[in-house]
C-alpha cells in the first residue's frame, strides 16, 4: 500500500530498523541519489554520446531522407514524436518518484534473538541442533549492507546450493514503481499466537495432502477435514477465510490477501481480506482445469502428480542436511498416469513448478467457446474490458502494439520480473523471515531435545501436532518437495507476487464480470476426466482471483510458505501491476479513460 504521509511521519524507532535497512535508505535517499557524481558523470557521457550520434545523423543527410519519407507517410513531425517520447519517459519517472516511501516495519525477530532463530539462514552452515553459524550469517548481512558485488561472493555457504538472486532487487526498473515504495505489513513474530496459528494450518495441510479437494465442502464426510476445521477454530489468532467468524470445510485452505491497514500509519498492522469469488464454487479455479489453446496446439489440463507418501524432511538428519544447503538424496515418485488437480498434494505439486498459468489464462480468455467440445477444448470467449478504446470503435481493432492480447502478454512477462524484484527486496533487505521448515525444527527440538525456543503454547495444544507425530513419527513439518524451500527467505512470497501482478493485469484487460461458460470439475470417481459443474455462476474476475490464491496457498500445501507470505505477496504484486499500467497509459495515443477493474479487496480502481 502507498502512503501519502511525508518523510517525517515515516521515521520509525531505531530498534525496529536493522543496520541493513538504514544503510539501504542512506545509500539510496533521493538527495544522495541526485547528488552522486557517478550518476552525473554517467549522464554527461550519455548526453555526449547522444549528441555526437545526432550530429552524425545530420551529417549523413537524415534531413534529406525525412523529406523523401514525407512523400510516403505524409508530413510526420519526427522531432515532435521523439520529443514526446522523451517527455513521457520523464513524466513516468517523475510520477513514480512522487509517491512517498512508506514505513517498512519488521517483526523485530532479527534483533530480538542473538542466535538468529527467527531469521532465515537456510543454505548457511548450522550446528547439530540447527542454529546458524553466526560468522556465516554476518557474511550474508554484510553483503546485504554494502551491496558490493564482491561481498556477495564471500557469503559463507554450508553446502552446494546457492542463494537465489540476492542482488536482483537492487536492479533499477525503468518502468513501474521502485520496490522501496511499496509497503507490506510486518509478518507475525516467531513467538506470537498468529505464527503458531499459521503453523497449525501448515501441519494440517501436510496431513490432508492426499484428501480430495472435493471433500473441502460443507457437506464433507472426511474426518480429517472436520478435525482440521475444529482445530483451527480453537486458535486465538488464525486469520484465514471464515464465514460468520468461523472456519468451515468450504473455507478451509482457501486464499486471502493482506494489505497494510490504512488505520495504522506505522505500517505494522495487516488488513486481511478474502478476494471476491475465492469462496464461490469449486476449490480449483477454472483456469487450472481447461486445455489451453495455443495456436493449432493445446497445453493439456492434466498434470503430473506425486504419489501418496512423498513427504520429505521428516528425519532430523535429512532436515539438517537441507538446512545446510545440501540435498536430501531422495526424489519424488510420480504417478505414471496424469490427471486433473484433485487433491491437496496435486495443487502443491502444481505450485512446485507451475505451468502456463497466466499466459495460458490470457489464451483461454481470448479463445472462442467451442461448440463441439466445450468441456475439454473450449475457450472462455471473454470480451475485452469495457474501457478498452477499441471495444466501440467502428473502424479499428487493437493489436500487440496496444489494447489486444499480445499487448497484455508482453506486460505479463515484464510484470513477472518486476514483481520478483519487489518481493525479493522485502525478502533480503527488510524481513529475512525463517521458513516454515525451520520453524518445524524449533518445534522438534523443544519436544525432543527439551530446548526452550519461544513457540506459542497454542501450537503444542493443537491436534495437528499430535496427528503429525502419529502419522509421520516426527514433529518436524513434513515437506512435499525433497529440496524443501528455495534459498531465500519466506516473506513476502515471490510466486504469490507473480500471481498478484499477473491476475491484476488480466483483470485490467478483460471483462471481469463475464460469466464462465461450461464450468467444469474433475470427476471425483475418475480425476482423469472432467464433468460439468452445476452451481452458482462463476465469473472471470472471481476465477482469476481464485487462480491467484490457489497458486499462493498451493506453496503452503508444499510446506514452504506461511499463509501471510502469499497474502502479502498478492497485494504487493497488485501494486506492481498498477504502477506498470500507470506508466504504460502515459504513452497511448488512443482516447482512453483508464484501466478499470476490481482489486483483491473488492474496491474498484481506475488507473
Amino acid at each position: 500500500m502507498l502512503f501519502e504521509s511525508d518523510a517525517a511521519n515515516q521515521t520509525q524507532n531505531d530498534s525496529q530498523h536493522s543496520p541493513i535497512r538504514r544503510s539501504f535508505k542512506g545509500r539510496f535517499s533521493r538527495r544522495s541519489f541526485l547528488n552522486r557524481t557517478t550518476m552525473l558523470t554517467a549522464t554527461s557521457v550519455v548526453a555526449g554520446v547522444m549528441g555526437s550520434t545526432f550530429s552524425g545523423w545530420k551529417k549523413e543527410g537524415i534531413a534529406e531522407a525525412r523529406d523523401r519519407d514525407r512523400d510516403i507517410v505524409g508530413r510526420f513531425d519526427y522531432e515532435r514524436f521523439v520529443n514526446k517520447a522523451y517527455r513521457v519517459r520523464v513524466e513516468a519517472a517523475r510520477l513514480e518518484r512522487s509517491f512517498p516511501i512508506p514505513p517498512h516495519p519488521t517483526n523485530g525477530d532479527e534483533a530480538r534473538y542473538s542466535n538468529k532463530i527467527g531469521s532465515d539462514s537456510r543454505g548457511l552452515p548450522h550446528d547439530q541442533r540447527g542454529e546458524v553459524n553466526l560468522d556465516a550469517y554476518k557474511s550474508l548481512t554484510k553483503a546485504l549492507t554494502t551491496q558490493d558485488p564482491n561481498d556477495y561472493e564471500k557469503i559463507i555457504l554450508g553446502g552446494t546450493r546457492k542463494l537465489v538472486n540476492p542482488q536482483g532487487p537492487l536492479a533499477i526498473s525503468l518502468e513501474g514503481i521502485n520496490a522501496a515504495q511499496i509497503g507490506i505489513p510486518a509478518p507475525p513474530a516467531l513467538a506470537s499466537a498468529a505464527r503458531a496459528a499459521e503453523a497449525v494450518e501448515l501441519y494440517w495441510q501436510a496431513l490432508l495432502r492426499d484428501v480430495p479437494l472435493s471433500k473441502l465442502e460443507n457437506n464433507t464426510d472426511n474426518p480429517k477435514v472436520s478435525a482440521a476445521v475444529e482445530d483451527l477454530n480453537k486458535l486465538s489468532a488464525f486469520d484465514g477465510p471464515k464465514v460468520n467468524g468461523l472456519v468451515t470445510p468450504q473455507t478451509l485452505f482457501r486464499g486471502s490477501v493482506n494489505y497494510v491497514d490504512p488505520a495504522d500509519r506505522s505500517g505494522k498492522t495487516a488488513k486481511s481480506v478474502t478476494p471476491p469469488g475465492v469462496l464461490d464454487g469449486p476449490y480449483i479455479s477454472q483456469f487450472l482445469l481447461r486445455n489451453i489453446p495455443w495456436g493449432t496446439q493445446y497445453i493439456l489440463g492434466v498434470i503430473r502428480t506425486a504419489l501418496p507418501g512423498n513427504d520429505f524432511l521428516t528425519d532430523f538428519n535429512e532436515w539438517l542436511t537441507v538446512q545446510n544447503g545440501g540435498s536430501s538424496g531422495r526424489a519424488i515418485q510420480y504417478d505414471p498416469k496424469r490427471r486433473y488437480i484433485s487433491t491437496v498434494r496435486d495443487l502443491g505439486e502444481f505450485a512446485h513448478i507451475g505451468g502456463a498459468l497466466y499466459y495460458g489464462a490470457s489464451l483461454l480468455l481470448s479463445a472462442p467457446v467451442s461448440l463441439s467440445d466445450p468441456l475439454i477444448n473450449g475457450g472462455i470467449g471473454a470480451p475485452l474490458n469495457p474501457g478498452n478504446p477499441y471495444v466501440n470503435s467502428k473502424t479499428q481493432v487493437g493489436s500487440s502494439a496496444t489494447f489486444a492480447v499480445g499487448h497484455l502478454q508482453a506486460l505479463l512477462n515484464l510484470g513477472t520480473s518486476r514483481a520478483i524484484r519487489a518481493s525479493y527486496w522485502q525478502k533480503y533487505y527488510v524481513h529475512r523471515i525463517l521458513r516454515p521448515e525451520a520453524y518445524g525444527g524449533l518445534v522438534y527440538n523443544n519436544l525432543v531435545n527439551k530446548t526452550q525456543y519461544p513457540i506459542h503454547p497454542e501450537l503444542f495444544k493443537s491436534k495437528a501436532l499430535e496427528q503429525t507425530y502419529s502419522t509421520f513419527g516426527t514433529y518436524l513439518l513434513p515437506q512435499a518437495y525433497p529440496e524443501a524451500s528455495p534459498l531465500h527467505s519466506s516473506y513476502s512470497g515471490g510466486a504469490a507476487s507473480i500471481a498478484g501482478v499477473s491476475v491484476t493485469l488480466l483483470k485490467a484487460f478483460f471483462d471481469e464480470n463475464h460469466i464462465i461458460p461450461n464450468p467444469v470439475i474433475p470427476d471425483p470417481q475418475d480425476p482423469t476426466k472432467l464433468i460439468s459443474y452445476n452451481g452458482p455462476a462463476l465469473t472471470v474476475g472471481g476465477e482469476l482471483n481464485k487462480l491467484a490464491t490457489n497458486y499462493a496457498i498451493g506453496r503452503g500445501h508444499g510446506g514452504i510458505h506461511w499463509r501471510t507470505d502469499g497474502a502479502a505477496g498478492l497485494a504487493l504484486g497488485e501494486e506492481v501491476a498498477i504502477s506498470l499500467l500507470r506508466d504504460e497509459r502515459l504513452g497511448y495515443n488512443e482516447a482512453f479513460k483508464g484501466f478499470t477493474f476490481t482489486k483483491f479487496d473488492g474496491t474498484k480502481i481506475t488507473v
